[in-house]
């Protein structure tokens, strides 16, 4: 199969009405917010897109994305590959539907002036918020898995005496 450039913009509810279904990739270059959050981004990313109307007359964007990005393990500094792999559900906010009358399935999404939603904004911050907290190589990859680490030693705490200690000893005198 081709890879395809998928549009930039796109009108989900008249793609909704004609139930297009789209599968290609975007440049890499395009995700400059990925890029900062990440080493590197290694590949292209590639989507599937499907747009269609559920049973209440939403309008709803359904799809997934991957691509591989370059983290640092905060383990041992090292360099990594990490699959993205995300899914997502989609339905625009519109006049007639309130934001909390929509089902859990779906993320509801703002659309631009035009009536578009923008698709790398939308994949960027899928992408972005799937990226782990703290990065880490699997633990057998790493080579500082099993070491004991200290940065420094604590200083035992002072033997203070409990301020409540007056409190008891009247409570005791009663």
């Amino acid at each position: 199969m081709q890879k395809v450039k998928l549009p930039i913009k796109i009108d989900p509810v008249r793609c909704a009405v004609k139930r297009l279904d789209y599968e290609g990739f975007f440049d890499r270059a395009q995700f400059a917010r990925l890029a900062e959050s990440v080493i590197d981004v290694i590949n292209d990313v590639e989507a599937k897109l499907s747009f269609g109307t559920d049973a209440q007359g939403l309008t709803t964007i359904e799809g997934s994305a991957q691509t591989r990005v370059k983290l640092e393990c905060q383990r041992c500094s090292e360099h990594f590959e990490h699959s993205c792999d995300v899914e997502f559900i989609y339905t625009p906010l519109s006049a007639k539907v309130e934001e909390d009358e929509l089902p859990d399935v779906y993320e509801p999404i703002e659309l631009d002036e035009n009536g578009e939603v923008d698709l790398v904004q939308l994949l960027e911050d899928e992408i972005i918020l799937s990226l782990p907290i703290a990065p880490m190589h699997a633990e057998h990859e790493c080579r500082r898995a099993g070491m004991q680490m200290s940065w420094g030693e604590i200083e035992p705490a002072d033997e203070r005496p409990n301020p409540f200690a007056a409190l008891n000893n009247l409570k005791q005198s009663k």
